[in-house]
């Protein structure tokens, strides 16, 4: 009897590690994990365009973002590029774009100082630089969009905010609620956030359809471009 104890903690012990073999997997991509997306560009219903990308990456700093689109479409090639660095609370550090939208090309850098409240805006290749006030905590358009899949995830839509994108847009989001698409061979529930950024020379508005695991993973995103609208179709 005196060895009881002994036998009941060794027994303990191997019933929690047999428990442990057992338990869920961690969940995986953002905001658990760096991610890389794959996505195809296509007119909506119609052929593929081209390809694109959404990264995150997580540091001691906090995070970096990219997303990439490239369409070699015949008298209207599409190739933009958009950066972000934030912190842990996905306030902006740094946004840069570039952009080629047929003959239209273009590209800038914002560098945000938060101690002052300010925003340094620098036109790339030899432009101009202008500075201007931004509120606490602000969040670029590609931020945005990773900060309301971590809100998603929590069960809530982000409230209606001023963003970066060049200039400041005041960014309302509203879920729309829900919306069946077929990817990878299967058909998927979605969530629709309907996202519309209004600035000082024009209005933009983006339909996203999240899914519904633990990264509130972007299956379709509807953009507008001059030619008409194009999707992001989540490649799996």
């Amino acid at each position: 009897m005196r060895d009881l104890p002994v036998f009941t903690s060794r027994l303990l012990l191997i019933t929690l590690a047999g428990a442990q073999s057992f338990a869920a997997p961690a969940p995986a991509g953002f905001p658990f994990t760096d991610e890389a997306l794959k996505f195809s560009l296509n007119m909506p219903g119609g052929p593929r365009l081209g390809d694109a990308h959404l990264t995150s990456r997580k540091s001691d700093n906090g995070w970096s973002f990219e997303l990439g689109m490239d369409a070699p479409v015949p008298l209207f090639e599409v190739h933009d590029l958009y950066t972000a660095k934030a912190n842990a609370d996905f306030c902006s550090a740094e946004f840069t774009k570039k952009f080629q939208h047929g003959k239209r090309k273009g590209g800038e850098r914002e560098e945000v100082d938060r101690a002052h409240g300010t925003v340094t805006r620098t036109t790339l290749n030899g432009g101009g630089k202008s500075e201007f006030s931004i509120p606490e905590c602000t969040r670029d358009a590609l931020t945005l969009l990773m900060y309301t899949r971590r809100e998603m995830g929590q069960g809530r839509v982000p409230k209606t905010q001023r963003v970066l994108f060049g200039s400041m847009y005041d960014a309302q989001l509203v879920y729309t609620g829900t919306e069946n698409v077929q990817n990878g061979g299967k058909t998927e529930v979605t969530d629709k956030v309907v996202c519309t950024l209004k600035g000082p020379k024009s209005n933009v508005q983006i339909e996203i359809l999240f899914a519904r695991d633990a990264a509130r993973t972007p299956l379709v995103m509807r953009l507008p471009l001059a030619i008409g609208s194009f999707s992001l179709e989540l490649v799996r």
